[in-house]
């Protein structure tokens, strides 16, 4: 096999959410680089799908699971551990949004979106760590990569109303980091906070046409496929073996300038 041409060859990794939006960006170049995939959300019909489609890029699994309750994650831990006793990286993308109006926000929305921005993300890595720990080496440590958004990384404004989401996604970059001083050498600990990208939770911004959001984007465009995709195969690949606890803005600019 040109390892050239597949750079993550051999490797398996885990990515949640990864059958639609930013999550299906990401599998779709990591199995382009060579490495089996695991795909894991909430509705199999849709999951299934996205493997059908997606197994013509290389070998992808999916397994159907609620990120947001302890028994989702066992359920995506135990597919895994069936098929291999090693891990080279997790990717924790799956994601979820509410939006309400202050006054009208409701409690049962807040919990749910932490339960799987933030509670998911620490639980399944914490379930995976000793697979992870286990493909590690010295010269190619395990990979952990945390999605999270610069929404959290500064406030979106007023009247956008994703207060659970935009405080999720701070405690994502947050554990991150602590995250990343605890699990290094062995598995190095990174997040992406993302600009807008095409996805089903951005659909609404992009009504009213993607030129007219870009131009409030300094680069003048949305995020495309390879822009994430190949960040994540950076922080995944041998280049990205002296970064850990970092969050890295793919966002055209936005963060820096508003």
């Amino acid at each position: 096999m040109n390892t050239e041409a597949k750079p993550l060859a051999g490797k398996t990794v885990v990515v949640t959410g990864g059958g639609r939006g930013i999550g299906r960006m990401i599998s779709e170049g990591l199995l382009r680089a060579g490495a089996t995939v695991y795909i894991s959300s909430r509705k199999q019909d849709e999951l299934d799908a996205a493997a059908a489609e997606l197994a013509a890029l290389g070998a992808v699994r999916a397994v159907p699971a609620d990120l947001g309750t302890e028994q989702g994650i066992a359920t995506l831990v135990a597919a895994v551990r069936a098929d291999t006793d090693r891990l080279h990286a997790l990717i924790n993308n799956a994601g979820a949004n509410w939006g309400a109006p202050f006054e009208e926000f409701p409690a049962a929305a807040w919990d749910r979106v932490l339960a799987v921005n933030l509670t998911g993300v620490f639980g399944l890595t914490q379930a995976l760590a000793p697979l992870l720990r286990a493909a590690s080496t010295a010269t190619d440590p395990a990979r952990v990569v945390n999605i999270g958004s610069i929404d959290g990384l500064r406030a979106p404004g007023r009247g956008f109303n994703n207060f659970s989401y935009s405080a999720s996604k701070a405690g994502v970059h947050i554990l991150t980091q602590q995250l990343a001083a605890e699990l290094a050498p062995d598995v190095l600990v990174n997040a992406v906070a993302p600009g807008l990208f095409p996805s089903k939770m951005t659909a609404g911004l992009l009504r009213g046409g993607e030129d007219a959001i870009a131009a409030g984007i300094p680069v003048r465009r949305i995020g495309r496929p390879d822009d994430i995709a190949g960040v994540i195969e950076f922080l995944l690949g041998p280049a990205s073996t002296y970064i850990a606890g970092a969050v890295i803005p793919v966002d055209g600019g936005v963060n820096a300038t508003r």
